[in-house]
């Protein structure tokens, strides 16, 4: 028998021992004060509910929870914290499962690690990003992932900030079972109630040891080092693995007590501050005017004229964006040239254990090296990435204006040429912008986008 309680945006309804908790905070279950408030008080009544036997916590719509209520980035906190929350949940009396599809980051994720148990679905996102905004995790995840999946493997997932898919994240020992379906509630309840059949006892994460903590040391002083070469003066990237040594050397209150104070000297950082504010400008072009009127193109294939440094940089994002890229150069030895200083950038990812031979492979399929503008004739987007000169950048456009197809965008790199003077050699100055990168344009994120008077 089913029988349900409302307690928005967390809703509470019992599925036989199960009390199913289910997270409503449209639109990615975000953590909100109202939702660690009623986290919290969903954990309460289970513990003082005889015929709960188990809980399960799950998110609506789309995502698990995808992190922090960036609503509440720079307000005054409000109770509870989410290390309360999550340490609550781990003390429950009874066993607590998290069935996670679509996203669990951030804080998210920390509310999944202080489950006993942790089911995803194939689609579901696991991650601790917080270093992109110059933090650290803050609710026990420095503490808790190192029990979960070794140190040095938790360690370099909270440095690169991505997520891992729900293959990985069993591969790696996040989560315990990844079963097939669309239904996390289904799933969670499935597991739960074998969970109970087996007298499956509570497993709080913090008794966990941690399966490498005898290398562990020296390979976070190893770490540690190559974080400060790679790192370039970032605060946030060090004092997560000074935490996760803290999780291999100390029980796990002090471990926390210093995940605490570090997250906290995070948060009072220049950088962290920095990194917030370009977090929140780079959603805020998305609001711009123009683009909100505009109706954007369908771009599958790219073109690139110019093989030099510039241009092989431009090839690589492109191609790392999941691109065809067609490049051309004036004669074969250009070309060439152009294809080994793209090749380079993905033999350094290889020597440095970042990408695979076989990876690098597929991406290359994607490229095809060509000294005929004729071939540029499919592609929905080409990039001029020639010498600055106007006559030649006029002479490039004059012949893309001839090759390409109706409607194609036609783009120059140009830094400080006059692109309505670059945009009227052609019969199209409509189709015209200019899209500068910064270089290198495969690793720097800023591109300038520059709309002639036509």
């Amino acid at each position: 028998m089913t029988s349900e309680a409302m307690a928005s945006p967390v809703r509470l309804r019992q599925h036989g021992g199960v009390l199913v908790v289910s997270i409503d905070n449209p639109p990615v279950n975000a953590l909100g004060a109202a939702v660690r408030q009623g986290l919290l008080a969903a954990i309460e009544q289970a513990d003082a509910q005889a015929d709960v036997r188990a809980v399960l916590i799950v998110g609506e719509g789309k995502a698990f929870i995808a992190g922090a209520d960036i609503r509440e980035f720079g307000q005054a906190p409000v109770p509870p914290s989410l290390p309360d929350v999550c340490q609550r949940i781990e003390s429950c009396a009874k066993p607590v499962v998290a069935a996670i599809h679509g996203a669990a980051l951030g804080g998210g994720l920390e509310v999944a690690l202080a489950a006993h148990y942790r089911l995803a679905l194939p689609a579901a996102q696991l991650g601790l990003p917080e270093v992109n905004l110059g933090l650290l995790p803050g609710a026990g995840g420095t503490q808790r992932a190192p029990r979960l999946m070794g140190a040095l493997a938790a360690a370099e997932l909270m440095l690169s900030g991505k997520p891992l898919s729900a293959p990985a994240a069993l591969a790696a020992g996040l989560v315990d079972r990844c079963v097939d379906g669309t239904d996390a509630t289904s799933a969670g309840l499935a597991y739960a109630e074998e969970l109970l059949a087996q007298g499956a006892a509570r497993r709080p994460t913090r008794a966990l040891p941690i399966a490498d903590q005898s290398v562990a040391l020296p390979q976070l002083d190893a770490l540690s080092a190559d974080t400060a070469k790679k790192s370039r003066g970032l605060f946030s990237p060090l004092k997560i693995v000074e935490c996760v040594r803290a999780a291999v050397e100390r029980p796990f209150a002090e471990g926390m007590a210093i995940e605490r104070a570090l997250f906290v000297e995070c948060l009072a950082s220049p950088q962290r501050a920095g990194l917030v504010h370009a977090f929140f400008a780079e959603r805020e072009t998305a609001k711009i005017p123009e683009a909100q009127a505009s109706t954007p193109r369908a771009v599958a294939q790219v073109g690139v004229v110019g093989g030099g440094t510039m241009g092989a940089g431009i090839t690589v994002a492109a191609l790392d964006a999941g691109l065809s890229v067609t490049m051309v150069e004036r004669d074969a030895a250009s070309i060439a040239r152009g294809q080994a200083h793209v090749e380079k950038v993905y033999d350094g990812l290889i020597a440095k254990g970042r990408m695979t031979p076989e990876a690098k492979a597929a991406t290359m399929a994607r490229y095809t090296p060509s000294t005929v503008y004729a071939d540029l004739g499919t592609v929905d987007l080409v990039i001029e990435a020639v010498f600055e000169d106007l006559d030649v950048k006029k002479a490039v456009f004059q012949e893309l204006d001839r090759v390409c197809k109706p409607g194609a965008v036609l783009a120059t790199n140009t830094s400080y040429l006059d692109i309505d003077a670059i945009a009227a050699a052609t019969a199209r100055p409509q189709d015209v912008i200019g899209l500068h990168f910064f270089s290198p344009a495969n690793i720097m994120k800023l591109l300038e986008i520059v709309v002639p008077a036509r």
